[in-house]
């Protein structure tokens, strides 16, 4: 396999045949250890694509009125480490005493 990143699809193609072949039992031990490595390296290269496009997706943003935002997204700004920023926190007030329903919106 090629260190050069592949495209998603073909690579999750790939993934399949690997699966496949892998289902089919017929491969000796060592073949199978092989693509089984091969396969989970496949698997997330994938994953982590995945999640760098759900980042990107996610830049879309809605403003205080609900309308779409769009931001400027730096490649670092992509990275696995990166937490994400939280905008609001909703406290609930356990006091049973209180009978009034009070919703933070």
């Amino acid at each position: 396999m090629a260190e050069k990143k592949q495209a998603f699809e073909i690579s999750l193609k790939e993934l399949e045949k690997i699966v496949r072949k892998l289902e089919d039992g017929d491969l000796a031990l060592e073949e199978s250890l092989k693509l089984f490595e091969d396969g989970v390296k496949l698997s997330r290269e994938c994953q982590e694509r995945l999640n760098q496009a759900e980042r990107r997706i996610e830049v879309l943003l809605k403003d205080e009125n609900g309308n779409p935002v769009l931001n400027v997204v730096k490649a670092e700004d992509l990275r696995e480490e990166k937490q994400p920023k939280i905008k609001r926190r909703i406290v609930f007030d356990n006091d049973e005493d209180d009978d009034e329903d009070v919703s933070p919106f």
